[in-house]
């Protein structure tokens, strides 16, 4: 029997939760004062009220390039109020990297943080369409635009609380969400209302969140591990969600224990950079019931579990493109390194030869593939890219490119990628979009741009560009950073550099990564960590 999903709309949901649980706390940013559900939910209507008054229409896109803070849940209340549709855009985003978002996205207006003004300077010129920017705390020492207006952010919320009489559907596209791209610039996610609220149903299921719990989120909301699984599950759930700034390894259990947080998630290198800091008296004490950590090995549950405490600790695998459709079930025993199983109701998953689509045989390697039980709980294609769009779907399985096995149990366990990408801290980084950056270098005749295995234990990729200088030159590896840090988001920049004389191509001219990342690293690689030089933000 098929679902109804009528009320998956964010503005419904937050409209139900105001009457329902009223005063309770819904939203604390670090130590402020708590917003309730029903605070919330009137913010969200002035928001709405202020958008429409601005002449913003259904289904019209507009960024956000906000850091974690009440002003960016206000924001993403209002915008689903008015059916428009959420850009949510990456704060160390700069250069071609904006540019590409701003464009493909088509936003006419979007929301900033002060400190970003300087970037969107930068390129004012490379983004035509983008005409008003709303600053929380504008002052007058923002940069001159020529042609973008820049608007308080305060003002919107002097607007009326009235509910607003805008229609909005579960299969309307509520927000797009960019992941990196490997031969071409970064996709944007089309995600309709029902994608994103089954994220955070998806964690009342498998994580049973309730309305006693405290969800402490650390990871930044342009992402949909924090706004759609954690803050959107707190929601659904009814419970309270604290959000701080930005993850601390030497702060993450000191928060867990004062803000009483009973769940919370980690993802890749967070996990060993906790377990770097030293070992404290009060490591264990604190109300944390569950961690969800990805990914995770023996070694890694068994000391958070010694070392604070926690008594469970599980594992899922997800997308942007598919929401999340494995958990590891909570009443089975641990099985560190697995994702668990087929979140059954919603989604069907199987490992497949990535040549000819054919089932696998337990235990094999294959790729990764999913498809959903439900219309529009799942990507509805990527924005103006119908090319990648029938790419990534074949033969009825959506393909995430991520190499796994299924045991004899039905458990899935992760192997690695299989898509030419890059992923450090968390990241899905462009090699497309860093290749044209460095590319643009006046020494530099051609750049590729790879990952190699990091030095720290589950922290993923580390970035590495091969160059080929100009005839002539001899570019210096601190030129080529210091030209990098810039024009692109601190992740992206590389960590090592190689200098050759010639990219290896087949007859295409095509640059044949696969022998640069088994070649690796050599001798001659400079590593920017070896001689101490340091990225800006």
């Amino acid at each position: 029997m098929a679902v109804d999903k009528t009320d998956w709309v964010l503005g419904t949901v937050l409209a139900q939760q105001a009457k329902a649980r009223g005063a309770a706390p819904f939203l604390q940013f670090h130590d402020g004062a708590p917003v309730s559900f029903a605070e919330a939910d009137a913010v969200g209507n002035r928001m709405a009220n202020a958008l429409l008054a601005m002449g913003i229409q259904p289904g019209q896109r507009v960024g956000v390039m906000l850091p974690n803070s009440l002003e960016y849940c206000y924001v993403w209340f209002g915008l689903s109020r008015v059916n428009a549709v959420h850009v949510a855009i990456n704060t160390a985003y700069k250069g071609v990297f904006l540019t590409h978002v701003l464009t493909n996205a088509g936003a006419e207006v979007m929301f900033m943080h002060p400190d970003y003004l300087p970037w969107l300077a930068d390129i004012e010129a490379d983004v035509p369409a983008l005409k008003t920017v709303i600053v929380p705390g504008l002052n007058d020492q923002a940069p001159a635009f020529k042609r973008i207006a820049l608007q308080p952010f305060d003002a919107l919320l002097e607007s009326p609380p009235d509910p607003v009489d805008v229609p909005v559907h579960y299969s309307d596209i509520a927000a797009i969400m960019y992941t990196s791209g490997t031969t071409g610039p970064s996709k944007g996610v089309l995600m309709p209302h029902a994608h994103n609220y089954l994220f955070g149903l998806g964690e009342v299921d498998n994580i049973r969140l309730t309305a006693d719990d405290v969800y402490y989120i650390c990871m930044p909301l342009f992402h949909a591990n924090a706004m759609l699984m954690q803050l959107y599950g707190a929601l659904i759930a009814g419970c309270k969600a604290v959000i701080v700034t930005q993850f601390s390894a030497t702060q993450w259990i000191d928060d867990i224990r004062k803000y009483g947080a009973t769940v919370s998630n980690t993802l890749g290198v967070m996990n060993e950079f906790i377990l770097r800091q030293p070992p404290k008296p009060t490591d264990a004490d604190h109300k944390l019931r569950l961690l969800l950590a990805i990914p995770v090995t023996e070694e890694i549950v068994a000391t958070f579990h010694t070392r604070f405490g926690i008594p469970k600790i599980i594992e899922g695998f997800g997308m942007t493109e598919v929401n999340i459709p494995l958990y590891f079930p909570l009443d089975e025993p641990e099985r560190p390194g697995s994702c668990g199983r087929v979140y059954e109701k919603y989604f069907e998953m199987a490992i497949v030869n990535p040549d000819t689509d054919e089932i696998l045989a337990p235990n094999a390697v294959g790729e990764i593939v999913v498809r959903p039980k439900e219309p529009y709980c799942f990507m509805q294609g990527y924005n103006a890219m119908p090319e990648k769009t029938v790419e990534a779907w074949r033969n009825f399985w959506f393909h995430t490119g991520d190499a796994g096995r299924k045991d004899e149990d039905g458990y899935f366990w992760y192997i690695d990628r299989i898509k030419d990408c890059i992923r450090r801290r968390g990241e899905n980084i462009s090699s497309y979009e860093l290749e044209v950056v460095i590319g643009d270098h006046p020494d530099v005749a051609e750049a590729a741009a790879i990952a190699v295995k990091s030095d720290i234990p589950g922290g993923e990729d580390e970035v590495m560009a091969v160059l080929v200088p100009k005839a002539g030159a001899s570019p210096k590896p601190e030129d080529i950073l210091d030209y990098c840090t810039p024009r692109m988001p601190h992740f992206a920049v590389p960590r090592y550099l190689q200098f050759v004389p010639e990219l290896p191509k087949t007859p295409s001219h095509k640059v044949q990564k696969a022998k640069l990342r088994e070649r690796g690293l050599t001798p001659d690689t400079w590593d920017r960590e070896s001689v101490g030089y340091k990225v800006r933000r």
